[in-house]
């Protein structure tokens, strides 16, 4: 009996294994466990009052406050069981990512663009392009660009206008400024051009003489100096400037047929500048005013606009123009080539956190769908390099999979692992496998013969030549009396504290070429003799 008795307890618990065990089979294809699901729960509170929930360490673990710590009595020593301290202060001392060298103070706001002519898809099989009333989301990012994150809004200084279109076939960045041209057209020459206009190494102060030094001796940024010394320096906040990508690209048709463009983002809410003094005053009492005003139109209902434009030039109309159109001193004047419009950007939503949607943004020129194409500008192709190089510096290798940089089609390549990666792309192969082939889109067009090269590789640096100095005569020329005194006295206002008097007079030289009222004017202003 005892043996009876134990024999069916026995295969009675046996039975019971062998039912657990029929209930732990599930099927396979299905996981166990979503390793998104925790994100996923993250993303559902995000925007929940705090009054909805309790406070929590990192983990998720119920914590009593988070001013406690563990310390051996009330006067004691603190212990290494304080994991709230720990955690809060070893956070705070890295909850900063590197500022970027250019660009670092900046405002942000969501929308869309709008495409509002045919104008675009009459030259570019993009689909974001492809028909009138079509919308695609759209982010922005405002910024001043030579200084740091501390940065009064209304300083002297180009502007930053980026756009990040999110297409049905990838993003489209249209990293902008606030003039049509640059400083540069050889791009080994940016980093000494920035420095130059940032902190001395010695002193750690701003060195007018630094300054004047190097555009002093490259002559082709001139155009840009004057603007930039006009009240177009000095832009009343962020909502009232135009923007202009600068770097020539191509539109191409699904034929395989291509023009060169340039692409403007026009205001509409009108131009507005600060003078020299209402730019200091407004540094003063409201650093902030451009991310402050920006800010608080779109919370009014007040959003602002930009109408967007195309100029269009065939390669031939290229070779023939009077000016080398892949050099980014260089505009195209609206008189040879005119503005056609294609669409509209509306912002309309204000970041829920400025630090997810504003500094981790990252804009990248290469980012672009099937109808656009880089043309040959040497800046333009370094920037392909540069600005993607930064944000890999900046938010990490897979910072294109943070939500406000990525994309809204699946992405499907080879490209694994790293920091902060949040999307493995899960179990398919990490290299182009036969066992899982992973298809390619059939090219649109063939992009062979879009460009003939002639000659073999030089080591190459331009010369600045007569034709440098055409804009800047268009430009003085087309100035009002009162703009032509505001840009002397600003430009008397800064080179006037340069110390070295060699580079005010080599500077003053070229203002004289420009023009010889404009040059003496200038030299009188800061005690030289021409």
């Amino acid at each position: 009996m005892y043996f009876s008795g134990f024999a069916a307890l026995l295969f009675s618990g046996a039975a019971t294994a062998v039912a657990h065990a029929e209930q732990a089979k599930r099927d396979a294809s299905q996981p166990y466990f979503d390793i998104y699901q925790g994100p996923n729960e993250q993303d559902s509170t995000a925007n929940d009052p705090s009054t909805q929930l309790d406070y929590t360490l990192s983990g998720g673990e119920a914590f009593p406050n988070p001013f406690m710590s563990d310390r051996l009595g009330t006067t004691g020593p603190l212990l290494i069981s304080s994991t709230n301290l720990i955690e809060s202060l070893a956070h705070f001392v890295r909850e900063r990512v590197p500022e970027r060298t250019v660009h670092a103070k900046g405002a942000g706001a969501h929308g869309w663009f709008e495409v509002t002519t045919p104008v675009a898809a009459n030259y570019s099989m993009a689909k974001v392009f492809s028909q009138v009333g079509k919308r695609t989301p759209v982010t922005a990012r405002f910024s001043t660009i030579a200084g740091n994150l501390g940065n009064a809004d209304s300083v002297r200084d180009l502007r930053g206008l980026a756009f990040k279109l999110r297409t049905e076939d990838g993003i489209l960045d249209w990293p902008f400024l606030n003039h049509p041209v640059f400083w540069l057209r050889d791009p080994a020459k940016f980093p000494h051009f920035i420095r130059s206009q940032k902190r001395n190494p010695q002193t750690g102060l701003l060195d007018h003489n630094n300054f004047w030094d190097y555009l002093s001796a490259n002559n082709e940024s001139t155009y840009q100096l004057m603007r930039t010394m006009s009240d177009l320096g000095t832009p009343y906040g962020f909502r009232h400037m135009n923007g202009f990508s600068g770097n020539t690209f191509r539109a191409v048709k699904a034929d395989g047929s291509w023009v060169y463009i340039k692409t403007t983002a026009m205001t509409d809410q009108g131009i507005m500048n600060n003078t020299n003094d209402e730019a200091i005053v407004q540094a003063g009492v409201n650093p902030d005013f451009g991310v402050q005003d920006l800010y608080e139109a779109i919370a009014a209902g007040n959003y602002p606009s930009w109408t967007i434009y195309w100029q269009t030039m065939t390669p031939q109309q290229a070779e023939n123009y009077k000016y080398n159109v892949l050099d980014l001193t260089k505009e195209w004047l609206v008189e040879d080539i005119p503005l056609q419009e294609i669409g509209r950007i509306t912002l309309v939503q204000n970041p829920t956190n400025h630090f997810a949607e504003v500094e981790q943004i990252g804009f990248d020129p290469a980012n672009m769908p099937y109808g656009l194409e880089p043309s040959e500008d040497p800046t333009l192709q370094a920037r392909l390099f540069a600005y993607g190089d930064a944000q890999r510096y900046r938010t990490g290798v897979n910072s294109k999979q943070l939500p406000v940089n990525c994309p809204l089609n699946p992405v499907a390549n080879f490209l694994r692992d790293g920091v902060m990666n949040f999307n493995n792309q899960g179990k398919r192969p990490n290299f182009w496998s036969q066992q899982d082939l992973l298809p390619l889109a059939p090219r649109p067009y063939n992009d062979d013969n879009h460009t003939i090269w002639t000659g073999g590789a030089v080591k190459y640096l331009s010369t600045p030549t007569e034709l440098d100095f055409d804009l800047p005569r268009i430009f003085w020329n087309g100035l009002s009396q009162r703009d032509q005194n505001n840009l002397i006295y600003n430009i008397v206002s800064h080179l006037g504290q340069t110390t070295d008097l060699a580079i005010r007079i080599k500077q003053c030289k070229i203002f004289q070429h420009v023009n010889e009222t404009f040059g003496q004017a200038i030299a009188k202003g800061v005690n030289v003799t021409l």
